[in-house]
């Protein structure tokens, strides 16, 4: 079994359902099969500027071959979701237990997070200090959402489970100025990783987003190329919600990376495809549960392989 399959499930049963309704009856490709994939696909959450980019490329390849076959088809399908997720530094084929960041080029290595309220953000950052620390690597975690006192006390517990060190200030203290205290504190202690949490905020505040960029400036201060990540975490239940706050967030701060969460409960898993291919932003992890092990580094070949199965879509007789 992949290491997403389990936690795609939904997605996978909605997917399969879909496709196989698109494939039923067709022994050879024409228009109606066409468009019963592309609407498979838009249902599938993957965007409707997405969908058309795959379903032009399957029109083209298809021109090619006028005697192409279902099988063929599924299987050009498969190549081209693939070839969607395939953006600079998604990566395909590393150990489950590698961490997707270039630790070698900086010390410490600065990584802001960012996503509203609910997405998971405070959990994603404990469940990244774990894999850090059983890297052997020493991590600071920054407490900069002063707004809620239950997102610090959740990063404590966080720090004290993954046993790593915490910089807080009181609440509704400036979260610029927790910001560049854990960056100094960490560049002082020799630190190799700062995560430092942002406030979970709506991507329609303006003046909140504003002050992602004020804390980008503050920890320049201390390192002039920090932070070297801002990884946007996005609810993948949330479909195509997903793409807005995606595009908000992309307006106030440089976001270069992506983790996908929830999406063990959610059907929505298509949006995956459609935000990394839309945005150009290489995913990181994907949740796919709520333990701490459930945070996987993403595979895009290991993605794709959990949605298709050609056995189950064209019939195990075939």
């Amino acid at each position: 079994m992949g290491i997403f399959d389990k936690g795609v499930q939904k997605t996978k049963r909605s997917f399969f359902e879909k496709i196989s309704r698109a494939v039923a009856g067709h022994s050879r490709v024409d228009d109606e099969l066409l468009d019963n994939i592309e609407e498979a696909l838009v249902a599938s959450d993957m965007g409707v500027d997405t969908t058309l980019k795959v379903i032009e490329n399957l029109e083209d390849r298809v021109a090619e071959d006028k005697y192409m076959n279902t099988k063929e088809l599924l299987e050009i399908l498969h190549e081209e979701i693939g070839s969607l997720l395939d953006v600079n530094g998604t990566q395909a084929g590393y150990d489950a237990d590698a961490i997707p960041f270039d630790l070698d080029a900086h010390k410490p290595y600065v990584i802001m997070i960012v996503g509203v309220n609910g997405v998971g953000k405070t959990t994603t950052i404990g469940k990244i200090a774990s894999k850090l620390v059983a890297k052997g690597k020493k991590v600071v975690l920054g407490a900069a959402d002063t707004f809620r006192a239950a997102a610090v006390d959740q990063l404590c517990v966080w720090a004290e489970r993954a046993g790593v060190e915490i910089v807080k200030q009181q609440m509704g203290s400036d979260p610029a100025a927790v910001a560049y205290d854990t960056v100094r504190s960490a560049v002082a202690k020799n630190a190799d990783v700062v995560i430092i949490d942002t406030a979970g905020r709506l991507h329609n505040r303006i003046d909140l987003m504003r002050e992602l960029t004020k804390m980008r400036d503050v920890t320049r201060r201390v390192i002039p190329d920090a932070p070297h990540e801002v990884m946007l975490v996005l609810d993948g239940s949330t479909g195509q919600n997903a793409f807005q706050q995606a595009k908000e967030f992309m307006k106030a701060t440089d976001i270069n990376s992506l983790t996908v969460t929830k999406l063990d409960g959610s059907a929505k898993g298509g949006v995956v495809i459609g935000i990394v291919d839309q945005f150009q932003i290489p995913i990181k992890f994907l949740g796919i549960g709520e333990g701490i092990d459930d945070l996987k580094v993403f595979d895009k070949k290991e993605f794709v392989d959990s949605l298709f199965s050609m056995d189950d879509l064209l019939g195990k007789e075939n």
